[in-house]
């Protein structure tokens, strides 16, 4: 695990941006501070950080575009949105962006500091490479592989460039292939009992992961919808 970890926050608000800096701090990370969107997404392309934290509206480029650029440029660092939207409609509107947190304003410095923790705990784990006790390091089915060692995932030999939550998604489905999940039992077993988000949530997710592993996310063939049940995957495309 490094030492220290990094934190981009891209923030316009001043008192905001020192408070949550003051919060990711505190999980013994550094941390630099952006404070417009045009500069944020330059700073954001450096394959450094471990978490960015990012504001809903920024001048020279909003959180909702930057975030959108960033993952079509296939940048995988997670991404913590910050809003004062609170609509289910805004939620969804930034987890489809490519977002895999999302907290409202105003909200709680201990509810900050804990969602900037958890991400903080998935990316160390990353960079050690180490897995979860009882997980097996390698998973082989069908056109899959998923390399717990690496947190890798291939199909049909190809890189697939997911994001940590896209990962685990993916991870979950590979261990229990042609089982129907609900979207609350992949909330629970992907995002945690814990997590307080909208069942949305597992369909922005979906959706994203879709677009990295089907040739047709209008006609599925690996991750398919059951409807009134939730999803199913199906390795071997068929």
């Amino acid at each position: 695990m490094p030492a220290s970890q990094e934190v981009l926050i891209i923030e316009d608000d001043p008192d905001i941006g020192a408070l949550v800096a003051m919060q990711a701090r505190s999980c013994a990370a550094t941390v630099r501070v952006e404070t417009n969107g045009l500069r944020g997404l330059l700073a954001a392309q450096d394959p450094r950080w471990d978490l960015i934290v990012l504001d809903w509206a920024l001048p020279g480029m909003d959180g909702l575009t930057l975030c959108q650029r960033l993952r079509a440029q296939h940048c995988n660092t997670p991404i913590l949105m910050l809003t004062a939207r609170v609509s289910e409609e805004d939620h969804v509107l930034g987890l489809d962006a490519g977002a895999d947190d999302y907290v409202t304003k105003p909200f709680s410095l201990r509810e900050v500091q804990a969602r900037i923790r958890a991400q903080l705990r998935h990316a160390a784990r990353r960079f050690d490479g180490k897995t979860t006790p009882g997980l097996v390091e390698r998973i082989e089915v069908a056109r899959f592989c998923i390399d717990e060692a690496a947190q890798t995932a291939t199909c049909d030999a190809r890189l697939l460039p997911l994001t940590e939550r896209e990962f685990e998604l993916l991870r979950h489905f590979a261990r229990h292939p042609d089982r129907v999940f609900s979207r609350d039992q992949l909330l629970r077993a992907v995002w945690g009992a814990g997590f307080d988000g909208f069942e949305h949530t597992v369909n922005s997710h979906i959706n994203r992961l879709r677009a990295k592993i089907e040739k047709d996310v209008a006609r599925p063939r690996f991750l398919v919808t059951v409807w009134g049940r939730g999803y199913r995957f199906s390795p071997d495309g068929a």
